[in-house]
């Protein structure tokens, strides 16, 4: 997949720095930009881009391929004329009194969305200039995912945030009148959503252009179950197990009981109907990939081994003891994706307990899968995260993802004795700290490509962590402050990434 060895950084855009509560497409994400390709680095990577829900997730999105709003840069809409000096400066001052390092989710839902509603109705007075024939073309070339989703996001509004099965049977059944007579009676909302959708893409296609100009890949992620509550679900129930009569989840998504949790883990998400899938040729599928090619250069599939089987817990258990592994018919499906798009650059995320039926797949098709240095020093020798027991090149190794801890926060919890076989690994801990140490080994190893967060280039500590897998409080919200990624910073990442043979030659 990769024709020599790169490395990058993972960073989700909600993370950057900006002067309006999160991080956007603006200035701090083009500076970003600008810090990977001193560093000589030629990959970031991001989480999914999708709008959030509940929880702020991006793993729990209301579409796979519509952007997340809330990630619009305001200085841009500013530039092209929709916003006034004036509204920028109001919310300015109300986030100046926040804290720079926490996404305050509520805060900023509640303070940028009526710009971005002001924004559309300076849009609506353009005249039918260029960038109204953009929008035109926009909404006709992604027609096919966004007129379900304006529509969807336009009823969820007016039913004051209910779920698509929560709503009148005859439109959350999807009865052509009913779909009818709700376009003519939501018209102006739809196109207020297809609005944001346009300034989300154009934002983003303009970065993704400037990032590739500079030599930097865009590596994205692909969630393999979507939320129930979406418009992925309301628009194709019949490749969903869903129970007919309520729209409930009659098979639930999940992960069978471990050395972890006793219970197991139930996700909530319905899983596939993989019979009527395959009738259609997976095109659904086929449709979701051509769709995610738009937005990046390299895509990672969250849990790969649900392509090969899968957990399913039965409507109404509480816990994922009671479910079933079933047969997914994954090798036919990629069999029908490559050949319909060609061999596509898909990574496939291995973690956990993974059969050898699961690594054929992955093996067959050739997806590098994922090598995690936080999960190398728990047990013997044998570990298959350590460096050394790597057997292919084709792989994708980490200090640790998104789900980990900071690798300082990480070596901090560990025992004495846990800490003292890290230490014996490494030779030694220099001054760099055990971040450097970590990332230095990442880079050194045979892997193809290496990635680190973002948090680890700078060595924080567990308050800088992404995300606390099993806990819904305080996730997604970390954010770096402006001016941390230091000239310094980039030379030293320059120079390990030439010495390990990372630079472009």
């Amino acid at each position: 997949m990769f024709d020599r060895r790169l490395s990058g950084i993972l960073l989700h855009p909600t993370s950057l720095p900006s002067a309006y509560g999160i991080g956007d497409l603006g200035n701090g994400a083009y500076r970003f930009v600008d810090f990977l390709a001193n560093g000589e680095q030629q990959v970031w990577q991001i989480l999914p881009l999708g709008p959030t829900g509940a929880g702020n997730s991006p793993y729990l999105a209301y579409s796979a391929l519509a952007g997340n709003p809330l990630m619009i840069s305001l200085d841009i809409l500013f530039g092209d004329e929709l916003l006034e000096e004036e509204d920028l400066d109001t919310v300015k001052e109300i986030f100046v009194k926040q804290n720079p390092q926490r996404v305050n989710f509520d805060l900023v839902i509640k303070e940028k969305y009526p710009l971005l509603r002001k924004a559309f109705e300076a849009f609506q007075q353009r005249e039918d200039d260029e960038y109204k024939q953009e929008f035109n073309q926009f909404c006709y070339d992604y027609g096919y995912w966004l007129e379900d989703y304006s529509l969807y996001m336009a009823l969820k509004d007016y039913h004051n945030g209910k779920a698509w099965f929560q709503w009148d049977e005859s439109i959350a059944k999807r009865h052509p009148d009913a779909i009818h007579s709700w376009q003519m009676k939501l018209g102006h909302e739809m196109y207020y959503h297809k609005f944001l959708q346009f300034s989300f893409f154009k934002q983003w296609r303009n970065l993704k252009e400037y990032a590739n100009e500079k030599g930097v890949k865009i590596f994205g992620d692909i969630p393999i179950y979507v939320a129930h509550d979406s418009v992925d679900v309301w628009a194709n129930q019949e490749i969903f197990c869903l129970d007919e009569k309520t729209g409930a989840a009659a098979l639930m998504a999940g992960v069978p009981p471990d050395y972890f949790s006793e219970t197991g883990q139930l996700w909530g998400n319905p899983v596939y109907n993989w019979e009527v899938l395959e009738e259609n040729n997976f095109a659904w599928w086929i449709q979701r990939i051509k769709g995610m090619l738009e937005y990046v250069d390299i895509m990672r599939i969250d849990h790969f081994r649900g392509f090969e089987a899968y957990w399913a817990v039965p409507e109404g258990e509480t816990t994922a003891i009671n479910g079933e592994w079933l047969t997914a018919p994954g090798d036919k499906f990629f069999s029908i994706l490559e050949a319909e798009l060609g061999v596509l650059p898909i990574i496939a995320e291995d973690l956990g307990v993974i059969t050898p039926e699961v690594e054929e797949l992955r093996d067959k098709y050739k997806f590098p899968g994922m090598k995690v240095l936080h999960f190398a020093f728990d047990s013997d020798r044998a570990n298959g995260f350590l460096p050394y027991n790597y057997v292919d090149r084709n792989c994708v190794v980490y200090t640790g993802t998104h789900d980990n801890d900071t690798t300082v926060g990480w070596f901090e919890k560990r025992s004495f004795a846990e800490r003292k076989r890290v230490v014996d690994f490494l030779g030694n801990i220099d001054n760099e700290g055990i971040h450097w140490s970590l990332i230095r080994l990442a880079l050194a190893s045979v892997a193809n490509l290496a990635i680190f967060p973002v948090q680890d280039l700078l060595g924080l500590g567990s308050d800088a962590k992404m995300n606390t897998p099993g806990t819904i409080v305080d996730n997604w919200s970390w954010r770096y402050l402006e001016g941390v990624l230091t000239d310094d910073i980039s030379e030293h990442l320059k120079y390990l990434t030439y010495l390990y043979g990372r630079k472009p030659y």
